[in-house]
C-alpha cells in the first residue's frame, strides 16, 4: 500500500497525527509542537506503539521563526533542534496538516479579551502555516480551528478572507463556503461530546475538484446519532471522597485503579458539596437546577457572592459532553462526574475517553499539563475520519 508523506505543525500531543498514523496510510516525516509535555508526550506514542525508529522526527521549536525551523539551531549547553530541510530531505511532502493555537479565534476568548483579541498575535499564525505549505508544496493541507474562525474580524477583516487571499497568493484554494462544508460536529463522529470544528482543506489549484470530494467523503462518514457519555464513562473507576485535615477532598479509588492519568484532582468541601446537589438533582429527575439562573442562584447560596456566569455544569450519561477544553487545566466545575456519590470534576482519562484517546495513550508531565493537552487536542477518531476522506481523493 502506498504511503503519503506529511508534516503535522502545531502537533500538540498528537490527537491529528494519531488519526493519520492509525490509517496505516501516512508517513509522519516531522511534527513540530513548540510546548514540551504534549511534545514528549506524542514521542512517547510514536515510538512505543506505532514503532517508529528516528526520533530526529519530533522539533521542539516555534513555528514563527520559518528560517531557524528549517536550517535548525545549535544552543549552546543545550541539545541541538535539527531542521526540517534535514528531516524531510528529498522527500516529496504529500500534505502538511495542523491545527493553529486557536484562543484568537474562540468566542470565549474574544469575549473576555478587552480588545476582542484584535491584537494578539496568534490570529495570524496562519501565516507560518502558509510559510511551509509554499516551501514543501504539498499537494494537500489540512487545517483545523474552532468555529469562532469564521467570525474573527483582526483590523476589520474576515480572518477567513486573509487565510484564502493568504493561501491563493500561493496557488491554492479552500472551500468557497466554509460555514456550510468546513463546519463540523464531531459528536457525530464517534466522539462523546458537542465539539464543533471548522476544517479548512486546501488544494492546489490544479485540483480544486477535489475540494468537494473532500467534504462530501468527510459528510458521508457522519453517524446518524450523536455518540453519548454512557459507554464511554460507565465502568471505569469509581473513587470516594475523603476529607483532609485542610478541609480538602481527596478521592481514593474503589477496587483496583489500572489505568494511567486517571487520578481526580482535589476540590475544595464547598464544591464537592455543590456537585453533589447538582448530580442528584439529575439522577432524581427533579431537574431544580436546569437554568443558568438557579444555578447562579445555588452559588450565591453556597459562597455569598454573586456571579454573572454560572460556574458548574454536570455531564449526563444519556447525552454527549460539553467540549472538553484546555481550561480544564485550570478546573474542572464544568466537567462534572454524573456518579453523585463520587463529588468530583472527571480525571484526565475521562476526559481524554470524551476526547476519544485509546486507553493505552499515555500523557506526561503533571496533571494541569495533562488536561491542558487533553483539551486542546483533535479526537484521534474524528481525525482518522479526516485522515481516511483524504485517501478517496488523494
Amino acid at each position: 500500500m502506498n504511503q503519503f508523506n506529511l508534516i503535522d505543525l502545531f502537533a500538540g500531543c498528537g490527537g491529528l497525527t494519531e488519526g493519520f498514523v492509525s490509517s496505516k496510510s501516512y508517513n509522519t516525516l516531522a511534527v513540530v509542537e513548540w510546548e514540551k509535555y504534549p511534545l514528549e508526550t506524542l514521542k512517547t506514542r510514536l515510538l512505543n506503539k506505532w514503532n517508529y525508529s528516528n526520533e530526529e522526527i519530533f522539533v521542539h521549536y516555534d513555528i514563527q521563526d520559518t528560517k531557524g525551523l528549517l536550517e535548525g539551531i545549535k544552543k549552546d549547553g543545550f541539545d541541538s533542534e535539527v531542521g526540517l530541510k534535514s528531516l524531510v530531505g528529498n522527500n516529496n511532502v504529500d500534505l502538511i496538516v495542523g491545527g493553529p493555537p486557536c484562543q484568537a479565534y474562540s468566542l470565549a476568548g474574544r469575549a473576555q479579551d478587552k480588545f476582542g483579541m484584535q491584537k494578539d498575535y496568534r490570529n495570524y499564525l496562519f501565516e507560518s502555516f502558509a510559510k511551509l505549505v509554499q516551501i514543501y508544496s504539498p499537494n494537500f493541507f489540512v487545517f483545523e480551528n474552532v468555529p469562532g474562525i469564521l467570525s474573527a474580524k483582526p483590523g476589520d477583516i474576515l480572518i477567513t478572507d486573509r487565510i484564502r487571499t493568504v493561501f491563493e497568493s500561493i496557488g491554492y484554494e479552500i472551500s468557497t463556503d466554509l460555514k456550510k462544508e468546513a463546519l463540523i460536529d464531531i459528536s457525530y463522529y464517534g466522539v462523546p461530546q458537542v465539539r464543533k470544528r471548522v476544517i479548512i482543506f486546501g488544494t492546489k489549484k490544479n485540483n480544486r475538484n477535489k475540494i468537494p470530494k473532500f467534504y462530501e467523503a468527510l459528510h458521508n462518514k457522519k453517524h446518524e446519532n450523536q455518540e453519548v457519555l454512557k459507554n464511554h464513562l460507565e465502568g471505569m473507576t469509581k473513587f470516594k471522597p475523603k476529607k483532609t485535615d485542610k478541609n480538602m477532598i481527596v478521592y481514593e479509588p474503589i477496587g483496583e485503579n489500572s489505568l494511567s492519568n486517571n487520578t481526580p484532582r482535589t476540590h475544595s468541601i464547598r464544591d464537592a458539596n455543590i456537585f453533589e446537589i447538582l448530580a442528584k438533582d439529575i439522577e432524581s429527575g427533579n431537574f431544580k437546577y436546569s437554568s443558568t439562573q438557579s444555578k447562579k442562584e445555588l452559588y450565591f447560596e453556597k459562597t455569598g457572592k454573586i456571579s454573572n456566569f454560572h460556574k458548574y455544569h454536570v455531564l449526563e450519561y444519556d447525552k454527549p459532553s460539553n467540549t472538553i477544553p484546555a481550561h480544564l487545566h485550570k478546573d474542572g466545575l464544568c466537567h462534572i462526574h454524573p456518579d453523585s456519590t463520587q463529588k468530583r470534576s472527571i480525571t484526565p482519562r475521562e476526559a481524554a475517553r470524551i476526547q476519544s484517546f485509546p486507553d493505552d495513550f499515555i500523557f506526561t508531565g503533571p496533571m494541569t499539563a495533562n488536561y491542558k493537552m487533553i483539551g486542546n487536542a483533535v479526537p484521534p477518531k474524528f481525525s482518522k475520519s479526516i485522515a481516511d476522506s483524504l485517501l478517496e481523493v488523494l
